[in-house]
């Protein structure tokens, strides 16, 4: 089945996007064939990524700055994949510890569990901290609408997929007429048209596009950039692995607005070492790279065993 590297391997590029939008045509019915648009959209997305790195190097700029940027400011970022009961205010606090100055919470199981998770977090922060939660889709609109109302006892920065993407804008705006606290989703939307179609509807006050599951810099850019258009904050959505971490860092420095940087606070030994020395938090703070292209130039050697092992494996 064609996928992206047969399409991009022994051709001379010379505009990622032009690229992007060719093989985004030319995969869109394999995708509605196989029943995975999802996968074929990532595959590309990493893809474009790459494409734009290597471009940026070779015009020796960082990658905020080839996409437009101009201020290399540090930015402001949140821990985020923290976990429910006793143990997330444990994260919280390791988290403070490392520099962090926002937390994300995952809740959405059951009214008593997720007030008493985060009654005791609330009480720990300090001036200046803030918290959003995280229901991963959990809840259907009967649900969000009762928790919107049970979670206005705590001050949050945003309330995030209190829903499940595909629902109905009138669903969204039930729950958005009950929360006192902003609305936030859009890591699983995908196609420009539905991240429209979410500004028009109005619900969402902050957007989340992921430009690993879709899009890559070429299409999540004027997303974005739509996004702080229309009034609202752009959050790219990321968790996971060094590239991503810093992909999503260079679109938010590209395009700034009030937004925050999702940073995966969980540990990951191999984000860690390719983002050792790149990446430094400071007061909740952090400065893109100023290297050219992604800013990261990693030392494969650590890895060799485990990527030995993956190649074994694969074979």
């Amino acid at each position: 089945m064609p996928s992206s590297p047969p399409r991009l391997l022994g051709r001379e590029i010379t505009d990622p996007r032009a690229t992007w939008h060719e093989i985004s045509r030319g995969l869109h019915l394999w995708g509605l064939q196989a029943g995975e648009p999802g996968a074929f959209a990532a595959a590309l997305a990493g893809a474009d990524i790459a494409l734009h790195d290597l471009f940026a190097r070779r015009a020796g700029l960082p990658l905020f700055r080839w996409l437009g940027g101009s201020d290399a400011s540090p930015l402001p970022c949140y821990a985020s994949g923290l976990n429910p009961d006793a143990m997330a205010l444990e994260q919280v606090e390791a988290a403070r510890a490392r520099g962090y100055r926002a937390f994300k919470i995952k809740i959405g199981f059951g009214e008593a569990r997720d007030v008493a998770t985060l009654a005791p977090i609330f009480a720990s922060l300090r001036p200046g901290e803030r918290c959003m939660v995280d229901i991963n889709q959990g809840w259907d609109v009967a649900q969000a609408v009762r928790m919107a109302g049970v979670l206005g006892q705590f001050p949050l920065t945003w309330i995030e997929e209190p829903l499940a993407a595909d629902r109905p804008a009138w669903e969204w705006a039930q729950v958005r007429a009950a929360a006192s606290s902003p609305l936030a989703a859009g890591e699983n939307l995908r196609g420009a048209l539905a991240y429209h179609e979410a500004l028009e509807a109005g619900h969402l006050a902050v957007v989340q596009p992921d430009a690993c599951k879709w899009g890559g810099f070429t299409a999540t850019l004027p997303v974005a950039q739509a996004v702080l258009g229309a009034g609202r904050s752009y959050c790219p959505h990321f968790l996971g692995g060094g590239i991503g971490q810093l992909a999503s860092l260079h679109l938010l420095a590209a395009v700034r607005g009030p937004g925050l940087l999702e940073w995966d606070a969980n540990p990951n030994p191999l984000r860690e070492g390719l983002l050792e020395g790149v990446l430094e938090l400071h007061d909740g703070l952090v400065a893109p790279p100023q290297g050219p292209g992604l800013g990261l130039v990693p030392d494969l050697a650590p890895f060799a065993p485990h990527l030995a092992l993956h190649t074994e494996r694969r074979a």
